[in-house]
């Protein structure tokens, strides 16, 4: 029988194998408390616990947080982690620290199958989604390559994959990360939650009470436009999409973000600005014009900067907050829809 990962199981699920070992639930919160609070990761270190419950556990489960293959700096500052996975596949993540936030931009699935004509992570197609392990293991890895007194202080999903298309293991990475007591204890306002816009998943993780922000990769403001880009939504399009983002709950204070990447002769005209002021009117919103990161064989230009910028007046001027977010790590293909890991021969 193969032995369980403890890293991915919830502090419930730490509890219940506890138990099925002949201990209490209280012996599973605190290896818990030791793999997610201490960051501890040998169960022979964990001097609390009795040793007989030690090695009982020894016998069911192992404790695996993924080290980096790779890790290759920018000039920017940020990291591009590569870590090697069973069967070979490889994800990345992203840490871009900024004054005192460090934020982590994580993955959830190993490549895309949404082929967004601008992401290169699309080009890869779908080998298979991760485990709430591989995917809490990125944050307790980028933890423990950070100085001691550091650790990640901003989580978004917006690496390789959908998020929302590997729903389980999402929403039991998020449970374990904002777990105040047990787990990693992040404020779910510290985690963004990316997605193309997959109308089904949204309208089930507003049903959570995660309080996780939510981050929608729009790149157009008509159909017509948007199917071009993104195949997705001609199963989900703008009229579905926006119906369920206006029914989301919405902490008070909260906005729904907007990823919009800017392509030249594409997207970026005045009437393009425009359009996508109608859309957002009344919502709560934040935009992100991110100028396109290049790619080779992309068939798509980064539109100058005076472009950028008359477009982002115009949604100014019309009361909607954006800004303008030069992605980290493009010279080490660690920027916006630039994250491609190909498997070796």
């Amino acid at each position: 029988m193969s032995r369980v990962n403890l890293v991915g199981l919830l502090p419930s699920e730490l509890e219940d194998l506890a138990v099925e070992l002949g201990a209490s639930r209280y012996r599973g919160r605190q290896v818990a408390t030791w793999i997610y609070r201490k960051s501890v990761f040998d169960l022979e270190a964990m001097t609390d616990l009795p040793k007989d419950f030690r090695a009982g556990l020894a016998e069911r489960a192992v404790i695996e947080v993924p080290e980096p293959e790779r890790v290759t700096p920018s000039q920017d500052g940020s990291q591009k982690l590569v870590f090697r996975l069973a069967g070979d596949s490889r994800i990345s993540s992203v840490v871009m620290p900024d004054d005192d936030r460090i934020t982590l931009c994580v993955s959830t699935q190993v490549g895309c199958g949404f082929q967004c004509l601008f992401c290169l992570t699309g080009v890869m197609g779908l080998e298979r989604n991760l485990t709430p392990a591989e995917i809490v293991g990125q944050v307790l890895a980028a933890n423990r390559l950070l100085a001691p007194d550091r650790r990640v202080t901003h989580i978004v999903f917006m690496g390789m994959g959908e998020p929302l298309a590997n729903y389980a293991a999402l929403v039991t990475s998020l449970r374990i990360l904002t777990d105040a007591k047990l787990g990693l204890g992040y404020s779910p306002r510290r985690i963004t939650v990316s997605t193309v816009g997959l109308v089904p998943g949204i309208e089930k993780l507003g049903r959570e009470n995660l309080k996780v922000n939510v981050a929608i990769s729009l790149h157009a403001a008509t159909d017509e436009v948007r199917s071009k880009l993104m195949p997705v939504n001609r199963s989900f399009n703008l009229v579905a999409l926006m119906a369920a983002l206006r029914r989301y709950p919405l902490a008070p204070r909260q906005r729904i973000f907007f990823e919009y990447v800017m392509l030249d002769g594409v997207n970026d005209s005045p009437e393009d600005a425009r359009q996508l002021v109608k859309l957002l009117r009344g919502l709560r919103s934040k935009v992100n014009l991110i100028p396109f990161n290049d790619w080779e064989g992309a068939p798509f230009q980064r539109p100058p900067l005076q472009r950028i910028l008359a477009f982002q007046s115009i949604l100014l001027d019309a009361g909607l907050t954006t800004t303008v977010r030069w992605s980290k790590g493009e010279d080490i293909g660690a920027a916006c829809g630039q994250l491609r890991e190909p498997v070796p021969a």
